[in-house]
């Protein structure tokens, strides 16, 4: 899906396209985003932007999606957007940009702010299974790439058994925050074809080949994704871990 097997996560409200130029020296895929697009969690975000949080809350989130995109054509990265929704209506606009600027769309199950669950979106998508089938099956009508950022250790859910959903709507990846559960990622490998990304606490040798022998078919970093001595440090044990080339130095 993306070479190197390793991917900057999302940050709110900071990952946008200069991020993602920055990073693209190390990373194989960048997932911008999260973005608020429908009025309910758009709500959410201004709500989260009042208590001190960073939000991209553009006037026509849809149109920023496309500009972000359009300002990573060039760049050697593969691009994806994160998408927050608390209901279907805007995910195909959202998959046609996606689709039609070559990136991937990542739906949000992940996030756990109280602002973003009350309204139904982020976390609480992972105990509403029906409603994010419907999601995954609306983006993959229009042809996108869609995958969704999900969270272990929330109570009630069973990842393996979700994904195996998300597949059969048609999800082509899955993006693992393991949270302190990392063998997760194993049983979501055993359990489904898909492509998956771990994601959580990685930042070393060890980090990353916890992840590989759990069976990741990629890696992400979240915080220090703008940090790059970690990204030098993830990036040569993503090289070695996975049997690739060392990156060329500089």
């Amino acid at each position: 899906m993306f070479t190197p097997p390793l991917a900057l996560a999302s940050l709110s409200g900071e990952a946008d396209a200069d991020w993602a130029s920055a990073g693209a020296d190390y990373a194989g895929a960048a997932f911008l985003g999260g973005i608020a697009i429908d009025d309910g969690s758009r709500a959410a975000a201004r709500d989260l932007r009042d208590r001190d949080r960073t939000e991209f809350l553009p006037a026509d989130p849809i149109a920023f999606i496309d500009r972000e995109l359009a300002a990573l054509e060039g760049t050697p990265i593969q691009p994806a957007f994160n998408v927050r929704s608390a209901t279907s209506d805007p995910i195909p606009d959202a998959a046609r940009v996606c689709r039609d600027r070559g990136a991937l769309l990542e739906l949000n199950a992940h996030c756990r702010q109280d602002e973003l669950c009350a309204v139904g979106c982020g976390e609480t998508l992972l105990r509403d299974s029906d409603r994010l089938r419907a999601y995954v099956d609306r983006a993959a009508a229009t042809g996108v790439t869609v995958g969704v950022k999900v969270r272990a250790e929330v109570p009630g859910v069973e990842l393996p058994a979700l994904a195996r959903d998300l597949e059969a709507a048609g999800a082509a990846f899955v993006h693992i925050d393991a949270m302190d559960t990392e063998s997760i990622v194993r049983d979501v490998v055993d359990a489904t074809g898909l492509f998956v990304i771990a994601n959580n606490g990685v930042r070393d040798e060890a980090t990353v080949r916890e992840y590989v022998d759990y069976g990741a078919d990629a890696v992400s970093v979240g915080r220090p994704s703008d940090n790059p001595v970690v990204l030098e440090r993830v990036r040569d044990a993503v090289d070695r871990q996975f049997g690739l080339e060392p990156k060329p130095s500089n």
